[in-house]
């Protein structure tokens, strides 16, 4: 990552003692060679520690070249000689990037103190609040786990993967050809291995064969339009004083059987910005990179550029302030389903440089998320890829822990199967006989419906009176058993709380055996059946609640079974008049049936019909429970329809 962040610092140094130490390191640092910079001063350092200019050039050097974790010890030095807005910005920076927060926060509150200038207060301020957010960040994907492809990596650089038809493609320093004055580290190149998915055949790493990798500068992240026909990749750092200054996208195109050498692009417009990290949209028709080109809101930002009539990519546009920050933002990965990948040290982050995404709210606003800590660490994460988005691909890292410097590593998802728990419920029909247990009844016709009241299944039981079904664990459902000569009947069923929390099992599959059983009642003609419980005030006939719950069972029989028309009756005890329990009985009658037609039941199935004591159960009743006995409410089938 180190070879993305360089650029032109100038400092004013006095030149004092050890005069030509100080030349010389000074005319490395000014020349973009931080790390022969670094080696040049630290001497200086070695006989004087509070050499304000060889500790500002170490600091300064370190932090252009993206090792600013290493500067902390000599911005410290540099305030305690003079402290400044950006000796103590820069060391905030610097403890941030160790994850030193709360040190890192008071740096930058002090920071504050030196300046009035509204815009540099404003960045500051972004930090210190960066630093609360990044303790609430969630793993965007729980279960995906990150392993380094050690097989892969060497000892120097090896970063930017992407995969294109069956190849992977990546940025490394193996057969490295001169170093990089910068960072003292190797120039890169580019290199394929074929490739299945994750699988890579590393024994078979060859030196990009599109067309030769040159020498003496850094070749470094690439991208492969969607057909395969464009090559575009970042070149730069060149020791040629005839080469360009400035990195910048080259691109090379499918011809003739081969690829072209590659080209300057237009979209770099101005050959003294940095442009680099490029990255095709799903479709081809648009280039995302990041660029330090004036207008920008920080460091370094990502840009949009359409493809033209001529093939070429132009218009490049600012992704604006929500992605972009006064940081850096590069890396850019789009994905087919709209949401946007790519690296940033200025939004609420682990460290340096973390992976982010910027996806659509419910509300259609665009808001940017942290992968969360099993995906970024305190050091640069960036240059993602997906070979099967979202579950799987492979990204950069520097991270402790690794091969080299900049490692790659691939990412999986790694969410658990989830623990199956299948409910078999056995379904027992059976018939109603007066004066015995409940019998079998057989080949009765079981239909199971869900909560939805969508049919599931269906069967006949069998010579057991036996049906089997299978059900999902906290379910509601609905059995119905139905056949000739008997009452259809629904009742509902549900599994809460029947079967064993899924965390507590450790087999896959989990079967447990429920039983219900359903009863049958004959339909016959003329045959009263006693309604149980149905009770009225005294000389009253309106419906009790707990009279309309017993009522709302025949009203269930009447929709299971949408053929039957029904007496209902009311029946009285002898302790009135004749005429007076005969009215009586015919109101409450009513009262039932103008109940049950509230509950959706056609009036022209339902008959009242008072009794009165006309039909005394016990004659000459004597106790309570005999007067009881011949207050009933009764309904019988009066007709079936066919």
């Amino acid at each position: 990552m180190k070879n993305y962040f360089f650029g032109i610092f100038l400092i004013m140094l006095s030149i004092g003692g050890c005069k030509s130490l100080q030349e010389k390191g000074t005319d490395q640092f000014l020349s973009g060679e931080y790390q022969y910079a670094i080696n040049t001063f630290s001497q200086i350092l070695e006989q004087d520690t509070a050499n304000e200019q060889a500790n500002e050039v170490i600091a300064e050097s370190y932090r252009l070249s993206n090792r600013i974790e290493n500067s902390s010890e000599y911005y410290q030095k540099l305030i305690e000689i003079e402290p400044s807005f950006e000796r103590y910005f820069f060391l905030g920076q610097s403890l941030k990037a160790q994850q030193k927060n709360e040190q890192a926060t008071e740096a930058f509150e002090n920071a504050k103190a030196y300046t009035q200038d509204e815009a540099l207060l404003a960045r500051t301020q972004r930090e210190i609040e960066s630093i609360k957010l990044a303790n609430g960040i969630e793993n965007y994907w729980p279960f995906h786990e990150l392993v380094n492809y050690r097989e892969l990596n060497t000892p120097g650089d090896d970063y930017a993967p992407i995969v294109s038809e069956n190849f992977l493609y990546f940025t490394s320093a193996r057969q490295a050809s001169g170093i990089y004055a910068a960072t003292g580290t190797p120039y890169t190149k580019l290199f394929r291995a074929r490739a299945e998915d994750l699988r890579v055949d590393v024994s078979g790493i060859q030196a990009l064969p599109e067309f030769p990798n040159e020498e003496g500068l850094n070749q470094a992240a690439m991208a492969i339009s969607p057909d395969g026909n464009t090559l575009i990749y970042s070149r730069g750092n060149s020791t040629s004083p005839r080469d360009l200054p400035e990195t910048a996208l080259f691109a090379s195109y499918f011809r003739g059987g081969g690829f072209t050498l590659p080209i300057w692009l237009p979209v770099n417009e101005e050959e003294n910005w940095w442009n680099s990290t490029p990255a095709f949209s799903p479709d081809g028709e648009e280039l995302y990179f990041a660029s330090n080109r004036p207008g920008g809101y920080g460091g370094i930002d990502i840009y949009k550029a359409t493809k033209l009539a001529n093939g070429d990519f132009g218009n490049a546009v600012n992704l604006g302030p929500n992605v972009n920050t006064p940081g850096n933002e590069l890396f850019p990965r789009p994905a087919p389903d709209g949401k946007f990948f790519f690296a940033s040290d200025g939004h609420p982050g682990f460290g340096k440089l973390d992976l982010f995404v910027a996806e659509q709210d419910e509300n259609g606003n665009q808001i940017i998320k942290n992968l969360g800590e099993n995906i970024n660490s305190q050091a640069d994460d960036f240059a993602i890829f997906f070979t099967n988005y979202p579950k799987e691909g492979f990204l950069s890292s520097n991270r402790e822990g690794g091969i080299g410097n900049d490692d790659i590593y691939y990412f999986e998802d790694k969410t658990p199967k989830p623990k199956i728990v299948n409910v078999l419920l056995n379904v027992f029909t059976k018939q109603r006989v007066a004066g015995e247990p409940d019998q079998v009844l057989d080949n009765t016709r079981v239909v199971l419906y869900d909560g939805n009241n969508k049919q599931i299944g269906g069967d006949f039981s069998n010579s057991n009176g036996r049906v089997r079904f299978t059900l999902d664990p906290q379910s509601n459902y609905t059995i119905i058993a139905s056949k000739g000569g008997y009452f259809s009947k629904s009742v509902p069923y549900n599994t809460f709380g029947k079967t064993p929390d899924p965390a507590t099992l450790v087999q896959d599959v989990t079967n447990v055996t429920l039983d219900t059983t359903i009863v049958l009642d004959q339909l016959i003609l003329e045959k009263s059946i006693v309604l149980e419980n149905i009770y009225y005030d005294l000389d009253k006939a309106d419906i009790r609640p707990d009279a309309a719950k017993e009522l709302d069972k025949l009203v269930q029989i009447l929709k299971d079974n949408p053929q039957i028309r029904i007496e209902l009756s009311s029946h009285t005890d002898d302790r009135s008049s004749d005429a007076y329990n005969l009215e009586l009985s015919q109101r409450r009658a009513e009262s039932a049936v103008n109940y049950m037609v509230s509950q959706g039941i056609a009036a022209d199935r339902l008959v009242a019909k008072g009794y009165g004591e006309t039909q005394l159960i016990i004659e000459n009743a004597q106790t309570e429970e005999e007067h009881q006995v011949n207050r009933r409410t009764e309904f019988k089938v009066i007709e079936i329809k066919e």
